[in-house]
């Protein structure tokens, strides 16, 4: 039997309670697809713990059972080990605003199964795969594009998408670029979704027009329930066309 690295004498305090892997035999390909299937990502950027894991209660009850917790987030590993630990395989959980290697390594012991970049990391990319798990690395231009494609990325996150024409630049990519897969953030909203959809992403990532501040610092929680049920059925619609 082999121990435990993170019950060895000299391991660091805080990933002796960490769990190594919560789903080992659940690869990026899979991770990927219940991913595509829901076609969206909902964005949880929150200022504690606490209040981004009521949100994610929030999300899964409005039928997302999916959630990327931001490393800018105060106590973000917390959250994903509290989530993890409470969803279990009832979820797709994902830690995102990851900007290194040691931060996706982190992320993956609370119990992250994807991870989302707002940058483009080489080494943070090959850690993830490292372990079978799911990246989307952020890249914006064609050559940052296919550098993370070939670097083993299974998605690209295009970010900020809205800053070079929303759905229309994702559709120009597109176009030289059919096999790889997108997932923009930034512009993503009820209106635009259908758009982005028809364009050829894969799946969605939405922020503060699912899960904002001023809503959290209201204690309104349900709001997020009826936001999620509305994206929801709104990708169903697009997705029926």
């Amino acid at each position: 039997m082999h121990a435990n690295p993170a019950n060895l004498p000299g391991a660091p305090k805080r990933l002796r309670y960490y769990r190594f892997d919560r789903n080992p035999h659940v690869y990026s390909p899979e991770i990927v697809q219940r991913i595509k299937a829901l076609g969206i990502v909902p964005i949880v950027r929150t200022t504690d713990a606490e209040s981004a894991i009521r949100s994610v209660e929030a999300i899964c009850e409005g039928g997302i059972p999916c959630a990327e917790i931001t490393m800018t987030v105060d106590g973000a590993i917390k959250a994903l080990e509290k989530v993890a630990g409470k969803f279990g395989d009832k979820i797709i959980l994902g830690a995102g605003t990851v900007l290194d290697p040691e931060t996706a390594r982190a992320c993956m012991l609370a119990g992250a199964e994807f991870f989302v970049t707002p940058s483009l990391n080489i080494k943070t990319i090959e850690m993830v795969k490292r372990y079978s798990k799911a990246i989307f690395p952020g890249a914006l231009t064609p050559t940052e594009v296919v550098t993370a494609w070939q670097a083993g990325a299974d998605a690209i996150k295009i970010f900020p998408c809205s800053a070079l024409g929303g759905a229309k630049y994702i559709k120009a990519l597109k176009g030289p670029f059919p096999q790889i897969e997108f997932v923009p953030t930034g512009g993503v909203n009820l209106d635009t979704l259908s758009d982005f959809l028809a364009a050829g992403c894969c799946a969605v990532g939405v922020g503060s027009e699912l899960v904002d501040g001023k809503t959290v610092a209201a204690g309104k929680y349900e709001v997020f329930t009826e936001r999620a049920r509305q994206f929801t059925k709104r990708i169903a619609e697009a997705r029926s066309h």
